[in-house]
């Protein structure tokens, strides 16, 4: 018993000694498989951002200042009859295009072919009694030189004369109404438009009195749109106006689709001080029929062109602590944080001032993974169809919006 209890007491030294190798072995190894990945990571460079860059180049810049707009007609009338009578004949459809002096409808001729002919019938008769009056003046004129007629008969004669002369001038008048009357009975649209709702029926009575009128004309081409820009643009509207046609965009009310080009036509003569604004009216070919009567546009009028100024995407502009900045890509590879100045900005694009120059790279995407200094790997802005974007400036009435800083 004692001698078991001693074999015992022998093997626990030697299990705790293999016990705190294995301690030490397993704690070693832990901390190798700890500091290699870190010393992998040290070893390792940092990887390139991924970025996308454009080239800062100098273009003309067009300043544009948007408003809101409604299409009007250019022009527009209630087509009314001139004179009474009963409708005979309708010639156009509702919502039809009819040209400048087309028929529209026709009112019962025959009581105004009456009176023309009746003022006709007047005249022949006034003009026989001329005819007479007169031999019977030549004939008291030539008794008087012989003394068988007195001065005061021929005197006489000749008033008869002269009064028959005057009756036929009313006759002409009377002529010349009868025949404007007779015309009227042919109702003629008076431009060329798009016509509206007909008011009238063939067999209905109309008058020359009626409000309602006979059916509504509107000129679509040209059309109008009217809009307001704030009275603090008048001056340069105004400069814009006198220089020449100054160009008009109207977009889409979503601001995304152009409709039509047209040109400023009419900057009204008051202030609206109620809302600070001044009213304009732009004129718009619209052989395309984009434009429509009452319809809700944005308008980009183009009032100043800045020529050949530093112009990139205004994705490049980042907003820091300091001010704006863009990253700029150096010849290294790296890109660095430069602080800029920008004047006008809108619609995609921004003209800097200050703190960069032609041909340098900028970045226009990624930079929410950048630092500055960070190594990147660029690739150039595509355009939609994938060709690389070029700098050069839009022409004139599809330009971005210029506006201050």
């Amino acid at each position: 018993m004692n001698i078991e209890r001693e074999r015992r007491l022998r093997r626990w030294p030697a299990g705790l000694a293999i016990l705190m190798v294995g301690l030490a072995s397993y704690a070693a190894w832990r901390h190798l498989a700890q500091a290699a990945p870190a010393t992998e990571a040290q070893a390792a460079p940092a990887a390139k951002v991924p970025v996308t860059f454009a080239t800062a180049a100098k273009a003309d810049y067009p300043v544009e200042v948007e408003g809101l707009g409604t299409v009007s007609p250019f022009k527009t009338v209630t087509v009314r009859s001139r004179v009474d009578g009963e409708i005979t004949r309708v010639f156009f459809k509702q919502g039809q295009i009819v040209k400048q002096g087309d028929a529209l409808v026709e009112i019962d001729k025959r009581p105004y072919q009456a009176a023309l002919d009746q003022a006709i019938a007047k005249k022949a008769q006034d003009e026989a009694s001329l005819r007479n009056d007169q031999l019977n003046l030549q004939r008291f004129q030539n008794l008087a030189q012989k003394s068988f007629e007195s001065q005061q008969a021929v005197d006489t004669q000749q008033a008869l004369v002269d009064q028959v002369k005057a009756q036929i001038q009313g006759d002409d008048a009377a002529i010349a109404n009868a025949r404007t009357n007779l015309d009227y009975t042919t109702i003629k649209a008076p431009f060329t438009g798009r016509t509206g709702f007909r008011q009238i029926d063939p067999g209905n009575i109309v008058h020359a009195a009626d409000q309602n009128g006979i059916v509504t004309i509107a000129q679509l081409q040209p059309i109008a749109v009217q809009f307001t820009e704030p009275q603090d643009l008048l001056p340069a509207i105004a400069k814009a106006f006198d220089h020449g046609p100054a160009p008009v965009v109207a977009l889409s009310s979503d601001g995304q689709t152009v409709l039509s080009h047209g040109t400023l036509a009419v900057i009204d003569n008051t202030v609206n001080q109620a809302t600070g604004t001044i009213s304009l009216k732009a004129r718009f070919d619209n052989a395309d029929n984009a434009l429509w009567p009452g319809l809700s546009v944005d308008t980009r009028l183009l009032v100043d062109t800045l020529k050949q100024v530093l112009v990139v995407p205004e994705d490049a502009v980042q907003h820091g602590p300091s001010g704006l900045f863009a990253y700029v890509i150096g010849d290294d590879g790296k890109a660095v944080a430069t602080p800029i100045q920008v004047s006008m900005s809108g619609n995609g694009r921004a003209v800097v001032s200050q703190g960069l120059s032609a041909g340098q790279k900028v970045v226009v995407s990624g930079q929410a993974r950048l630092q500055n200094g960070a190594e990147v790997e660029a690739r150039p802005l595509a355009s939609a169809d994938g060709k690389v974007a070029a700098q050069a400036a839009p022409q004139a009435g599809t330009n971005p919006t210029g506006k201050a800083d």
